[in-house]
């Protein structure tokens, strides 16, 4: 499906619920990225300019990287109370309620309508009233796309810079497999809307602090390979300064899955004692979702996460027994997948 194509019967629900409602809380998971903050950049501009009272709520802030979208747009970041007054809460880039923190709970118990605009599966009974789901979009700002052409909502520039961040952050600048032609056609009527790709990419990947290049160094140097070279992983623990430098693991997992024999890499970083964080990447049909829904994650068939508790060293050797079992026996065709 792309944007010239009709809606599903459950999009045009969520659709007249956008065309119906006058007030939104648009709410991001923790830690939002590019995908979660360009869509709701996109979003609240959107609805904006058709006339409705929109507000943005996410469990953090946004990171230093995405600093141009908040310059147009007002990113709030929850600490404690009431939640804005709205009659939609619209979750954009996830489908757990989990993934909000300590918003979670306000948002359960509030009477307004819960909506999702989404691209990754899901497994579980939907909390939500509405859905604007599609897990073939290559991100969630191109689903935003849509639901404004749909609307027939106005496209400025903040609108584009939106969308278009989200569709670069989420295709690794159209490097992934999930970059297709629907992607690039909406990238260059994005361009033609004013945005300045030059000046995006500046923003989110070269203004990096000078510690960075080092602490990279320091986590490369911890690269094990397991699976006859087929899998990567790194190991980065609690307090450890000079790989705490690096604020965004993408570049490690960016140069592991350069390696011409690695299948997946398995990035697990201690972030507090007895609970890592993963981060899988898999440039195979690997399915490294499976893998995290395993230790109660989930994401993306190439891409996933999950947090999991216990002692680093356990929990790695957990997380690789459990890789090399649905690693399949190697092909004479494999290379070329």
């Amino acid at each position: 499906m792309d944007s010239r194509r009709s809606p599903t019967p459950d999009q045009e629900q969520a659709l007249d619920l956008f065309r119906s409602a006058g007030t939104f809380l648009l709410v991001g998971h923790a830690k939002p990225d590019g995908d979660c903050l360009g869509a709701q950049a996109a979003l609240g501009r959107g609805l904006t300019l058709l006339g409705k009272k929109v507000a943005i709520m996410n469990p953090d802030p946004p990171p230093a990287e995405l600093a141009y979208l908040a310059r147009e747009c007002p990113f709030g970041a929850y600490a404690a109370g009431p939640l804005p007054e709205h009659e939609v809460a619209v979750f954009l880039d996830f489908n757990e309620l989990a993934r909000t923190g300590p918003m979670a709970g306000p948002l359960s118990s509030h009477s307004a309508k819960k909506l999702v605009i989404d691209h990754h599966p899901h497994h579980g009974i939907p909390f939500w009233d509405a859905a604007f789901v599609d897990v073939t979009a290559s991100a969630t700002g191109l689903l935003v796309w849509r639901i404004l052409r749909a609307l027939g909502g106005p496209v400025d520039s903040v609108v584009a810079a939106g969308v278009f961040t989200s569709i670069v952050t989420d295709t690794g600048w159209f490097r992934y497999s999930n970059t297709n032609a629907e992607t690039l056609e909406v990238s260059a009527e994005l361009l033609r809307a004013g945005v300045d790709p030059s000046a995006v990419y500046s923003a989110i990947y070269q203004q990096r602090p000078a510690s960075e290049p080092r602490a990279i160094a320091t986590l490369l140097g911890r690269v094990e390979y397991r699976g006859e070279g087929r899998i990567a992983v790194v190991e980065h623990p609690f307090g450890d300064p000079p790989a705490d430098a690096l604020a965004d693991n993408d570049p490690v997992l960016d140069i592991l899955r350069s390696v011409a024999a690695v299948e997946v890499v398995l990035y697990l970083r201690e972030i507090e004692r007895d609970v890592c964080k993963l981060s899988a990447r898999s440039k195979t049909n690997y399915d490294v979702n499976a893998l995290a829904r395993r230790f109660g994650g989930g994401g993306h068939v190439k891409a996933a996460g999950a947090t999991i508790r216990g002692r680093l060293g356990d929990v790695k050797e957990r997380l690789i027994a459990a890789a090399l079992e649905a690693l399949e026996p190697r092909t004479v065709s494999a290379g070329r997948r």
